[in-house]
């Protein structure tokens, strides 16, 4: 590769960044009765519960349910991140990317 490859490739690969960071991903459990939303930088932006869906004595169902959301959240963004970089390095892993 040359330079000029190296700094489109860069330049790219940061569009691509600024894109992911304002995606939204959002994770569920309980069948929707909660979710959470995070942009591409793992930052939550939205909780949601259903209020129908528990009562005072589920709460520690309730509780499960968040932190489910939240890893199924956390998940989406990996996946979006492992796509964006597939499709930037052409399925070479580079160390430190992501």
């Amino acid at each position: 590769m040359n330079m000029r490859e190296i700094q489109k490739m860069q330049q790219k690969l940061i569009k691509m960044q600024d894109e992911l960071a304002t995606t939204l991903f959002t994770g569920t459990a309980g069948g929707g009765a909660v979710s959470i939303t995070l942009n591409g930088k793992f930052e939550m932006t939205a909780v949601k519960i259903d209020p129908e869906a528990f009562n005072a004595e589920d709460i520690a169902e309730l509780e499960v349910m968040i932190l489910a959301a939240a890893k199924d959240a956390q998940g989406r963004v990996n996946e979006a991140q492992e796509k964006m970089t597939m499709n930037m390095t052409g399925g070479m892993k580079i160390p430190g990317l992501f």
